[in-house]
């Protein structure tokens, strides 16, 4: 898969002080490089944990699920666009179907 993009994930961690979240966000970062999505079944089938939504948007937790990651996956082109990440706080502020 090729991930729209890593400096949203390093800028989280590096510029909003949440240190903690870099390796598990590398760990997620360096499973989905390797995937091959071609439907929700196969996030889920990585990831049993994740949310999938509707439209291509899937929610992984991340660190215990102190944080939350919202994606929109094209399947097609096997796409991964990063659209949030946040703690779970800031998260329930959000419509994660929608941003």
């Amino acid at each position: 898969m090729r991930i729209i993009a890593l400096s949203a994930l390093r800028s989280f961690w590096e510029d909003r002080g949440h240190t903690d979240c870099r390796e598990p966000a590398l760990a997620w970062y360096r499973h989905v490089l390797k995937a091959d999505w071609v439907s929700p079944a196969n996030v889920k089938r990585d990831f049993g944990t994740a949310s999938v939504l509707r439209d291509g948007r899937v929610v992984f937790n991340l660190a215990g699920n102190k944080y939350r990651l919202v994606v929109w996956i094209n399947y097609p082109y096997r796409v991964v666009n990063i659209r949030f990440i946040g703690t779970h706080a800031q998260y329930d502020r959000i419509d994660a179907q929608d941003i």
